[in-house]
């Protein structure tokens, strides 16, 4: 069975967004998960897949303009997600959402339906979010992975990770120091 695997940029104190509905510490939305190997497929939420998909296709069609998000132009890492992104299948869970103009984008209608895709042949999958999606699905024992960017700030108000989600024990993985202070940190699920 595939393994949906859920990742996230977080302060230390776990937000992902600032108050002003921005993760403003984060320099680059490139794969630093190193992901893109072991995955075929992406699932994200309705309300994340607004900002997503003119995001990256502003990076895709014009890898030297400055992304309206960061205000700089992207890096090499983004140009390469975009690539990577635009031939793989993504997976949108919203009731309401029926059009999408990223290439090989489909709409699932409930969480239940990821349950089909992990079953399915291929890779794993890669959870992207939002907060609330990756909440329900880690409550509904669907998520088998969780890998964190942890930001060295403490941001403050903002937007945390899991907001509503019961308890669930994570097995620490592997912890890495990267650049700037950053720290990479991958667990298992236990379920």
């Amino acid at each position: 069975m595939r393994k949906l695997i859920a990742a996230f940029r977080v302060s230390v104190d776990s937000k992902i967004e600032g108050p002003d509905g921005y993760a403003g510490w984060v320099g680059s939305w490139s794969d630093d998960y190193g992901l893109t190997s072991s995955i075929d497929a992406c699932v994200l939420g309705g309300e994340m897949y607004k900002g997503y998909e003119p995001y990256w296709t502003g990076v895709r069609n014009e890898p030297s303009k400055a992304a309206w998000i960061t205000g700089e132009a992207p890096t090499q890492g983004e140009i390469e997600w975009a690539a990577f992104a635009a031939r793989t299948p993504h997976y949108v869970v919203s009731r309401t959402q029926r059009t999408a103009a990223w290439p090989n984008t489909r709409f699932l209608r409930s969480i239940d339906e990821i349950a089909g895709l992990k079953a399915q042949d291929g890779k794993d999958i890669y959870l992207m979010g939002g907060a609330r999606l990756a909440g329900s699905c880690l409550d509904r024992g669907l998520v088998d992975e969780l890998r964190l960017l942890v930001y060295p700030l403490v941001a403050g108000p903002g937007k945390p990770l899991f907001e509503t989600i019961g308890s669930h024990a994570l097995i620490l993985r592997n912890a890495d120091q990267l650049n700037g202070g950053l720290v990479r940190m991958h667990f298992d699920v236990k379920h």
